[in-house]
C-alpha cells in the first residue's frame, strides 16, 4: 500500500481540527446550558436549605469548566489556521504539477478543496 501523499495528510489534519473544533463548541454549549440551569435552580429556591449543600461549589466547578473549555478555542484556531495554509500550498503544487502534466483535476484534489473550504470558514469563525 503506498503511503498517503501530502495533500491527503493535509487535508486529514484540517478534517481532524475541523471535527476537533465542533466538538468542543458541543461541549461549550452543554456546559453552559449546565450553568444555566443550575444558576436558575439556586436562584429560584426559596429557601436554601432544600439545594444540595455544594449547589455554589458546583456552580463554581461548571463555571470553571467552561472557561477552561473557551481556552481551547484560542490554540486551536492557530493550529487550524496553520493546517489551512499547509493544505493551501500543497493544493497549489499539485495543481501545478497537474497543469505540467496536462491532467485535470483528481478526486484527492476535488476533496482538499472542499476540506480548504470548510477549514477556512471555521477559521473565520468568532471564538
Amino acid at each position: 500500500m503506498p503511503s498517503p501523499s501530502d495533500l491527503c495528510i493535509a487535508t486529514k489534519a484540517v478534517e481532524r481540527l475541523v471535527k476537533e473544533e465542533a466538538f468542543y463548541r458541543a461541549e461549550l454549549a452543554k456546559q453552559q446550558e449546565r450553568v444555566r440551569q443550575l444558576a436558575q435552580e439556586i436562584a429560584a429556591a426559596e429557601d436554601p436549605s432544600t439545594l444540595d449543600g455544594n449547589a455554589e461549589f458546583v456552580l463554581k466547578q461548571e463555571n470553571r469548566a467552561v472557561d477552561e473549555t473557551k481556552a481551547v478555542f484560542a490554540p486551536l484556531k492557530q493550529r487550524t489556521a496553520e493546517a489551512v495554509s499547509t493544505l493551501e500550498e500543497q493544493i497549489a503544487i499539485r495543481e501545478a504539477d497537474a497543469a505540467d502534466d496536462g491532467t485535470s483535476s483528481d478526486d484527492e484534489l476535488d476533496k482538499a478543496r472542499a476540506v480548504l473550504r470548510t477549514g477556512q470558514t471555521a477559521v473565520a469563525k468568532e471564538i
